[in-house]
Order: structure tokens, then sequence, then C-alpha cells
């Protein structure tokens, strides 16, 4: 749970978090090359060559299916309204029954489609994709465990198409299942008998649950089709994310207590859109081939309740109040790989995880931009002793120490650290010095890796082959920087990889020759001799870090003392 929650908990009724607008574009892959098209028709309608009549055709036909259905129906097809389409809909599904198709609207909308380009008397012709403005339908739908929907279908060559769903109206039908009370405000649960339920509800949604209701109504909407040529020819939708919208909703007991927390957040978050912030927030670094807007916007001032929105890439992080008593944070992003995830909906659970931890972090920096504190005890912390998974014991950190304090100080920026989840001792030298106030001739970059690294003359510690491990290293990678980055802190640097190579490879051999002769396989201190045949029975680009650790294996390592 998050800093902001648990600060404002005895205030908030309940919480919970899903997806609410999933905006999915399906493609049928094998038409996006026009080659592939030729041979369809080729092989199934045996039409060659593919001409523009072809294509009009098929267009043609669409549109008089679609005016037949809408009879059988009984949803009428209308202009599309200039407004929000949602308010227009709305009472087309007053009395709808499940999987009932309400209304049809038709709108002129840009889209990608196949065209004929070639000469009508020598009957030649070329395929290709082209952006057009057509005439497109949108199917607004019932659908009997999503709830209300729609999908827009192109006419055209190759069949484009959208399927927008909600999670709150899957989680509206899932609840009444369970005969679980809940009071429902279009998007949003303002009461709840079992926040709990409604939360697991929330994260037991799969890639399968979005598969399954996208593509039984594109198969539907897409007559053009028969059922040999959908499997043979693999003519059927492939779902990909277009726009994913997941918020987290805090309902608050009392509205005024709300409002006051709502004025403090907009007067006080103006500036949580800068780029230093913007890193912690999404997690990604912000270096100068970034691409998009860096700032934070309120709008809708004229509105009793205004949005503060910060924007970063093809995406951007709002959060508002909506019906006076939820606090709603919301990340949307326009193209999910600005978080690292790949666009096929089969990596829902991995975008989940990467927007709840924006959530998590855009919340974080506000209680600290809120709350104005020195410690909450992690510094006490830092100088006690710990130890670690594997039994062994780390000293505290010694506070007092000008150098430590000012090599805490930069690690703690959090800013050079999300985009690998890593940093090196450059990117953070500057930082160091300018916490210290010295120049770079009194503190050197070998200094600021001394004292993050330690010396390996001075305070060494002997490990199995005669690698040594500073315990500065130890207390401020273990108790510092590796809660931070959640991996072992900075880069290694060459040696250190080959030494770490060279201690890998000496256990597995020494282990294999040890269950060969009924021994114990108890890692030596001596490097064992098939390792240096092993270095060069290794692949090319591993021989060099190999032979570099077992050079500093033969020479630097000394005996105990």
């Amino acid at each position: 749970m998050n800093a902001f929650y648990e600060h404002h908990k005895d205030s908030i009724r309940f919480g919970y978090r899903c997806f609410d607008r999933i905006l999915l574009n399906g493609l049928i892959q094998p038409f996006q090359q026009p080659e592939r098209v030729v041979g369809f028709f080729n092989t199934y309608r045996h039409l060659y060559p593919v001409s523009r009549d072809v294509l009009r055709g098929a267009a043609d036909q669409f549109q008089v299916w679609v005016k037949g259905q809408s009879d059988k129906w009984n949803a009428p097809i209308v202009e599309a309204p200039k407004g929000r389409r949602d308010d227009f809909v709305e009472p087309y599904f007053t009395g709808a029954r499940p999987d009932q198709v309400v209304v049809i609207l038709k709108a002129r909308e840009p889209a990608r489609i196949m065209i004929a380009i070639g000469d009508r008397k020598a009957n030649r012709w070329h395929l290709q994709i082209a952006d057009r403005w057509i005439i497109q339908y949108n199917f607004y739908v019932n659908d009997q465990r999503w709830g209300r929907m729609f999908v827009r279908m192109c006419p055209y060559l190759p069949f484009s198409a959208r399927v927008c769903l909600n999670q709150h109206h899957w989680l509206a039908n899932r609840l009444r299942e369970e005969d679980i009370d809940f009071q429902q405000s279009s998007n949003a649960f303002l009461r709840c008998a079992s926040p709990e339920r409604l939360q697991q509800l929330a994260d037991a949604l799969t890639a399968q649950d979005l598969s399954s209701c996208g593509r039984k109504w594109l198969t539907r909407f897409t007559p053009f089709f028969t059922e040999t040529e959908r499997y043979q020819a693999g003519c059927q939708h492939r779902l990909f994310f277009s726009q994913v919208e997941l918020c987290d909703n805090l309902i608050f007991h009392r509205r005024a207590a709300l409002d006051k927390l709502g004025e403090r957040l907009l007067d006080a978050n103006r500036t949580i859109g800068q780029p230093n912030k913007i890193t912690v927030i999404f997690g990604r670094k912000v270096t100068k081939q970034h691409r998009g807007k860096l700032q934070t916007e309120i709008e809708d001032m004229d509105l009793p309740n205004p949005v503060i929105r910060s924007h970063y890439r093809n995406g951007f992080i709002k959060q508002y109040v909506r019906d006076h008593l939820i606090l709603r944070t919301e990340p949307t992003t326009n193209n999910v790989t600005d978080y690292g995830v790949n666009k096929a909906i089969d990596h829902l659970p991995a975008l989940r995880d990467k927007m709840a931890a924006t959530i998590n972090n855009y919340l974080d920096v506000q209680q600290d931009i809120l709350e104005a504190f020195v410690d909450r005890g992690q510094l006490r912390n830092l100088a006690q002793p710990t130890l670690t998974a594997t039994g062994k014991r780390i000293p505290g950190l010694k506070l007092d120490n000008p150098r430590q304090l000012a090599l805490m100080h930069a690690l703690v920026r959090f800013a050079q650290i999300p985009a690998a989840r890593t940093f090196s001792t450059a990117e953070i030298y500057p930082h160091t010095i300018a916490a210290l106030g010295a120049t770079t001739e009194q503190y050197r970059l070998a200094s600021l890796r001394y004292d993050l690294f330690g010396s390996a003359r001075r305070h060494a510690r002997r490990g199995p082959l005669g690698a040594r491990a500073s315990p500065v290293t130890g207390r401020t990678n273990l108790r510092c920087v590796a809660p931070v980055v959640g991996c072992g802190g900075a880069r290694q640097s060459s040696r250190a990889r080959a030494t770490q190579a060279v201690r890998s490879k000496s256990r597995r051999i020494s282990a294999t020759g040890a269950e060969r002769h009924g021994q114990s396989a108890e890692p030596s201190g001596s490097l064992p001799r098939p390792l240096v045949f092993a270095a060069w029975r290794s692949p090319p680009r591993q021989r060099p870090v190999l032979a570099l650790g077992i050079f500093r294996h033969r020479f630097w390592s000394r005996p105990p003392r």
C-alpha cells in the first residue's frame, strides 16, 4: 500500500483499483499484406486479379448486410452526434436484453483500407494499404458478461475494427452474480457491501476475458468470411491494446474532507510534472531522446472538479474528484510500449503491474509534497545492523560521516535509477560533489568509488576464490541501493563480472568432479585446473572475461591472514 493511503485511511471508507476504459484494435494479420489478399481471392474465391470492383463489392456487401440486420435486430442506424456518444446512446440501453445490439451509429472517420491501383483496360492491378476517410459503423451492444460496449467496424478490406470495453460494467455483472449489494454511478462504485471481494474480482480479469468477448462480436460483424476461410486462411481478428486506463478509486466518508484535500492537491502539485518527478512516477528515465510533452496542466477550471494532468510520452496520469466522494487517480496510455509492454492482449498482467506501480509512485510523491517530514524511520533503520537472507550480518551505516551522507544523498535522489533499475558511478558523481560542497580536485571519482565499493586492500574480506568485498560495499549496497532498485545496485565493472564468472564456473566444475569421486562439493580456496581449459572452451565473447578473472585470481589473491 502507498504512503498516501496509509496517511488518509481514517477518512477513506474503502478503495478499489481496476481498469476503466480499454480500447482494443482488431486486425486480420494475413490481410495486412497485399500479396496475401491476392492469394486469398485466387484460392478461395477464384478471382484474379483483384480489381477495384472486387474491393468495392466487398464493401457494398457489408453495407447491405448491416441494413438488413438493423431491421432484424430492431436497432436503428443513426448519424453519430457531435457531442459525447455515451450520453447519446444512454436511452437505447434501457431494457436491453443480454447480447442485444441496441443501436448502430455511422460516422465518417479515418481508417486504413486496401485500395487497388492499375489499368482497367489492361486489367492489371496493384494493391496497397492507404489512409482514407470513410463511413464506419459503431455497433453498441449489451454483452452478457461485459455489459455496455461497442464495436467499430470498417466495411472495407482488411476489415479493421476497434472494441471498447469497460471493466466497471464487467464488475457490476460479477457482483450481481454473487448477490453482493453495491451502488454504481456510471463508471464508478460509490458503495459495496464487500470491498475485499470487489478488489479480488477486479484482479481476476484475464486476457482470455478480453479475447473471448472481442472475437465473439468480431466474428458476427464480419459476414464476408465463411467458417472454412476463418480457420484455414486465418481470417480472424487478433486483438492489440490501443488505449488503456487503470483507475485507483478512494471513496471518502465525508465530502468536506475530500474537498479540502482536493484544494491542497491542486495547489501543491503544480510542479509534479517536472522531469525529475515524472521519472520517479513512471519509472522510466527521461533522456534527450524523449519524445512527447513533459508538463502538468490543470484543466476544466470552470467545473466544480478540475483535473490535474501530467503528461509523459504518449500518455498521461490525471487526478480528479468525481461524485463529490471519490478521489480518482488514473494513468492513461495510447501506446503501452511506453511502459515496456508489448501490445498483444496476452501481456495484460504485466501492463496491470506497471500501471499500478505508476499509481503508487504518483500517490507517494503527492504524500511527500503534502506532508513535511525529516525521517519516517528509514534513517534509524540504516544505522542498525541487519542479517541477510543467507545469515550474513551487515553492520549499520555511520550517518555522521560527511562523505557517507553525501553519497547517500545522491543515491536516494531516485531520478537516475528507474530507467534500467541500475546506475553508474559517473551518473551520481556530480550530485555527490554538490551535496558534499567540494570540488572535483578535492573529491575525485575514484574517491566516490572507494566510498561505494570500498578498498580491496584495506577493508578486504576473503571469498571462496580470494575475491574480496568491502564492508562499505556491502553496507551501502545492501542497505541503501538494493532496496531502491530491486537488484544488485550499481553496474558491475568488467573486473567484478570476471570474478563472478570465475566463481560460478569453478563451483560448477568442482561440484561435478566431487560427485564423480563421491566427495563433498565444498568450494576450495584454489582455482581448479580444469577451469583454465573451460575458459577456452567457452564462447568467444566470454573468453576475455574468464581470462581476466583467472589472471586476477592468480596474481591479486592473498592468503588468509
